[in-house]
């Protein structure tokens, strides 16, 4: 079994946690918990789907071409020929989507024993997020 679903805008990784100096304790910023719950909306929009066994998940985020680059540059952009070596860092994106999908998709993001991300450049930036059993992956 699979399900797949899609996230649209540009792809964010999971920020540090900051430091209240008023009240000593320490808390997920608001960009982050927002992408978070984003994530997790348009998988329960979607599709709905829980697993409790070992998961596979296929990260691709697809970042915004610049359009400061050439019309040549941004054609092999477009064609995958030049990928994407910017932030957010691929564990940083892995972080926020295995944190957003907790207890929605999977009992815990400890189900995860096979995690792949790409990165590419697109006119329309995104996350596709594709998670399977691992019985159902092709190694």
């Amino acid at each position: 079994m699979q399900v797949k679903f899609t996230v649209f805008g540009e792809p964010q990784g999971k920020a540090r946690p900051r430091f209240s100096r008023k009240n000593g304790r320490t808390y997920t910023p608001d960009k982050t918990v927002l992408y978070e719950n984003l994530i997790r909306a348009e998988y329960l929009r979607q599709c709905l789907w829980q697993r409790k066994e070992p998961l596979a998940m296929h990260i691709r985020a697809y970042y915004s071409i610049p359009a400061s680059a050439s019309k040549v540059r941004q054609a092999a952009m477009e064609a995958g020929l030049i990928r994407p070596v910017k932030k957010p860092d691929a564990d940083n994106i892995i972080k926020v989507v295995a944190d957003a999908l907790n207890q929605v998709a999977y009992r815990d993001d400890a189900d995860l024993v096979l995690v792949v991300l790409e990165k590419f450049y697109s006119r329309q930036p995104r996350l596709e997020i594709e998670i399977e059993t691992l019985e159902a992956v092709n190694l």
